[in-house]
């Protein structure tokens, strides 16, 4: 296995990983705006993307979004999404992908690499606690809120 930073010439590596990623999140199947979706992310230098290739076929990937802390100054890191193709699960293909993004943002001087996943997505849950992400309880500084605008 090998993982690589792709570009925004390289996104076809990774638009049908993304589109069944969608479809696992019950969203409609659309390579087109699969496509076009990370082409602009990439092209915008407004995420970064890892793939894992396996004999030289990509296998999965994790995708990052920069986000800002003004109190701590700092730039972080979202792990926003992962997805391994079903056939390829259980190897340690996301557990290496997570490992490299959190290289990257170490070296990209983050103070802490963030994601989060549905309440009911153990496997995912185990993994990355397995890895050393501890669960957040609710804060007590601050609460979260969302409005939606579409």
């Amino acid at each position: 296995m090998t993982i690589q930073r792709i570009t925004a010439d390289q996104v076809l590596l990774v638009a049908d990983l993304f589109n069944q990623y969608r479809i696992f999140y019950k969203q409609a199947s659309d390579i087109a705006l699969a496509e076009k979706f990370l082409t602009e992310r990439l092209a915008n230098n407004e995420s970064v993307i890892f793939v894992a290739m396996i004999n030289e076929q990509p296998a999965g990937f994790t995708q990052l979004y920069p986000t800002y802390s003004s109190m701590r100054v700092s730039k972080n890191w979202i792990l926003n999404d992962l997805y391994v193709e079903a056939g390829q699960r259980k190897q340690g293909i996301g557990g290496n992908l997570i490992k490299t993004a959190m290289n990257f943002a170490r070296e990209d001087g983050a103070t802490y690499l963030a994601l989060s996943t549905a309440v009911d997505n153990y496997t995912a849950q185990a993994l990355y606690e397995s890895i050393g992400f501890i669960k957040q309880e609710p804060d007590t500084a601050f609460f979260d809120y969302r409005i939606a605008l579409k």
